[in-house]
């Protein structure tokens, strides 16, 4: 990646106002320039500002799956000395954006909720915090507009494909599952067997293929996605981070909030998603799926 001449502080106003580009504006604009181990960084910083906000080189690096140099040198990239530089931008930025929140909080928006646990948290009730602010954070982003279209798309598809590896196999099995107990034609792809290779080789233009993603996408799952892509099938990625490579690949996307304290990702949200989207789905035609539904006993 290329060093850049101007910090974000030092461009032009966006869109003929005052005010200067933001941090995560100016990372997305540069991202297609940098290495695939600064992408990683770019992402997270973009979609977890709080937390690049405040937490040490050595945190965000662990966070991003990458190594702290990397964090150092993506920094300079941009055109700071250092990280200490960007992360002081990430702060402007995410005070300008709370102070915004709060404004329309108290014009008539909606305030924050009572703390979930007294200040001096222990790590399970920061887990627990976490989660409930990633399913809120989660429901306040979701377009109600791309759910519709992923609800539509899987009850016309003629078959679906739900493409999901590692962590993300759980999910893509259990949505596969969720789907099947209303009769519907899925298939999952979760490991690069034989099986699941001859899978991706039925897609079709009938097909709906659903890319699911952590972070850095498996390359099975891209594979996936541009096949789709090319065979002219529907597309739709439900993912944790908005400059992924699936969700570029895909026509329907889905973002959730996976902020954690914990060494792992949390996918408290992305499971509320696919339980919504399996209820949206059923909403469709409760007439012809309840008799399906009571024959499973799950009601």
């Amino acid at each position: 990646m290329k060093r850049a001449a101007t910090r974000p502080s030092e461009t032009q106003p966006v869109n003929g106002t005052s005010e200067h580009q933001s941090l995560s504006k100016y990372i997305q604009a540069r991202f297609d320039e940098c290495s695939r181990s600064q992408k990683d960084v770019a992402q997270y910083i973009v979609d977890h500002l709080d937390e690049a906000a405040f937490q040490t080189a050595e945190e965000l690096a662990r966070r991003a799956n990458t190594s702290s140099s990397t964090v150092v040198r993506f920094s300079q990239a941009l055109g700071f000395e250092g990280f200490p530089e960007l992360q002081a931008a990430a702060r402007e930025e995410y005070r300008r954006v709370n102070a915004k929140a709060a404004k329309n909080g108290g014009a008539g928006g909606t305030s924050s909720s009572t703390p979930l646990f007294s200040l001096d948290q222990n790590e399970f009730e920061s887990a627990l915090t976490a989660d409930h602010l990633n399913v809120e954070d989660t429901a306040r982003k979701v377009s109600r507009s791309a759910v519709d279209a992923l609800i539509e798309a899987i009850v016309s598809a003629e078959k679906v494909l739900v493409a999901g590896t590692d962590q993300m196999a759980f999910f893509a099995s259990y949505l596969r599952h969720l789907l099947m107990l209303l009769d519907l034609r899925v298939d999952v792809v979760a490991s690069p067997s034989q099986e699941a290779l001859s899978r991706l080789g039925r897609i079709d233009d009938t097909t709906l293929t659903i890319g699911l993603s952590a972070g850095r996408p498996h390359p099975l799952v891209v594979r996936a996605m541009k096949l789709a892509r090319h065979r002219h099938a529907r597309t739709a990625a439900i993912t944790d981070a908005t400059l992924s490579e699936v969700a570029k690949l895909a026509q329907i996307k889905l973002y959730y909030s996976s902020n954690s304290p914990a060494y792992v990702r949390s996918h408290t949200a992305l499971l509320s998603i696919i339980q919504a989207l399996a209820y949206g789905v059923y909403a469709q035609d409760t007439a012809q799926y309840d008799d399906r539904i009571k024959a499973f006993r799950l009601k």
